[in-house]
């Protein structure tokens, strides 16, 4: 299974980093183990395209229009979170306006915004902002609005930027949701992760059901327009029955976007010391599966569109944010153990707060520079667009992969799917999004050249080629780096 709690990678990206420090993403779904022989199953995947601007110029040499900004601080740490936090214990909302760790932070972070070279000429205005954690919700709207104001200084952000918050339950009330609001946050991520009061605190969450619903009642009081639901399946104890009610509630609150992510154990938390994927009280692959499927068919039947492997929307809320990783665009990152992604080299923030501020004080003295451009290689390039493009419902653009890595290796591709596509886990769809029948593919399989002509996307089924998704990505990887 894949680690899905805080960061929305399949896997590691094989592009070259300055660190090996992971992104700072939601990783999310998990994998089954792949029978030598595929079974059949039920294809239901939408064939509607996600509509997105492919410029001419490679897409990792554009200049970055997004913007993740980390902010760390949380209440505490939730018992499967491994990430680069700062726990501020029994500091309330209400007086972290005056906690120095925050005002040292956001001094910090603004320095190395203020310290980033561009090299790019022009650059765009941002288009997407990210304030991800963390509980960013904890950050008082004046320093949320020192940053915006030198992100807008440094880089310009559009009139009409997405920009996204992370706010958790028990973390903010209406004037402060308001505050935010009028410095232009205009999308709210809020972090339910269950409706089971039992099953949050054994997460260790620091809320509980009663500020679950009395944040969704202050956001829709504001009047937020755009805001999204985190739920995560495959919780110790989680039965089937809890699962339902989630999504059930989850439904009847009306959120405009849900990510779901499968629970990962890691080492280093309190849940790796407690538990064993896969054995009780973890349900087993299968049954996580069927969470999965269950989201898959409970969000679909309320007209959520499952764009990414983790990720419905309302027809037109698609994160703008996240889908710039999808699509393999550059973006800045900054803030502790955050990771941009300029010139096609993914760069790597340090964990620790004493490491980061070395970091920013080097990044100032002109030590470190994050834009020169460095060798990008083509057997890296193109694992990463498959396996971010795999995630999507929209798939692989496959005649501009052939465009950009070669006719040979985009075949072999095609042809090492056929028996997933026969199986209903990979669909083949030509220009127009129509699915090609299996005889049809058939055919086009004899002729390396009308494979190349009649062949315009390829994805994984929703959703059993997105359960499949690590082992279908590795075929591809097995292919254009034997």
């Amino acid at each position: 299974m894949l680690k899905s709690t805080i960061a929305p990678m399949l896997l590691t990206l094989h592009s070259k980093t300055k660190s090996n420090t992971i992104l700072p993403f939601k990783k999310s779904i998990f994998c089954t183990l792949l029978p030598q022989s595929p079974p059949d199953v039920r294809r239901n995947a939408s064939t509607k395209p996600l509509t997105i601007e492919t410029p001419e110029t490679p897409s990792y040499k554009l200049p970055p229009a997004s913007a993740y900004i980390h902010l760390p601080f949380c209440r505490k740490r939730c018992h499967y979170c491994d990430f680069p936090i700062v726990a501020l214990g029994s500091t309330s909302p209400e007086t972290a306006d005056d906690d120095p760790r925050i005002l040292n932070y956001i001094n910090t972070l603004i320095r190395e915004i203020e310290a980033t070279k561009t090299h790019f000429d022009p650059h765009p205005p941002l288009q997407t902002v990210f304030f991800g954690g963390g509980t960013p919700s904890l950050v008082p709207p004046r320093l949320v609005a020192k940053v915006l104001d030198t992100l807008r200084s440094r880089f310009g952000i559009c009139l009409d930027a997405e920009i996204s918050m992370e706010m958790d339950p028990g973390t903010f009330d209406d004037r402060k949701l308001k505050d935010l609001m009028g410095l232009g946050v205009n999308r709210v991520s809020l972090g339910v992760q269950a409706f089971q009061e039992e099953l949050l605190k054994a997460c260790g969450r620091a809320h509980g059901v009663k500020e679950v619903h009395e944040a969704i009642e202050i956001i829709g009081s504001c009047g937020v327009g755009n805001w999204s639901m985190d739920l995560i399946s495959s919780l110790p104890n989680q039965t089937q029955e809890m699962w339902e009610e989630s999504l059930r509630l989850t439904v009847e609150a009306q959120p405009n976007h849900v990510s779901v992510y499968d629970l990962q154990i890691e080492k280093d938390t309190k849940f790796g010391s407690l538990y064993t994927p896969g054995e009780f009280p973890l349900p087993s692959d299968t049954q996580s599966a069927k969470f999965y499927r269950m989201a898959s068919r409970t969000l679909g039947e309320a007209n959520y569109n499952h764009y990414e492997v983790s990720s419905y929307s309302k027809s037109s809320f698609e994160c703008k944010h996240n889908y710039t990783y999808w699509i393999n665009k550059p973006f800045y990152a900054f803030g502790l153990g955050s990771a941009s992604y300029i010139n096609g080299t993914r760069y790597s923030r340090p964990k620790k707060l004493k490491d980061y501020t070395n970091y920013v004080k080097n990044l100032e003295d002109g030590l470190v520079d994050l834009g020169e451009e460095d060798d990008v290689d083509e057997g890296e390039m193109a694992m990463d667009i498959v396996m971010l493009s795999f995630r999507t419902s929209k798939g692989l653009e496959f005649k501009s992969f052939v465009e950009d890595f070669g006719s040979e290796v985009a075949v072999e591709l095609c042809k090492v799917y056929e028996p997933y596509m026969k199986s209903g886990h990979v669909l083949f769809l030509d220009d127009q999004r129509r699915e090609i029948t299996e005889d049809e593919f058939s055919s086009l399989v004899l002729d390396d050249e009308k494979l190349e002509n009649e062949i315009g996307f390829i994805r994984l089924s929703d959703p059993d080629g997105f359960l499949l998704s690590n082992e279908l990505i590795s075929l591809a990887f097995g292919v254009i780096d034997p």
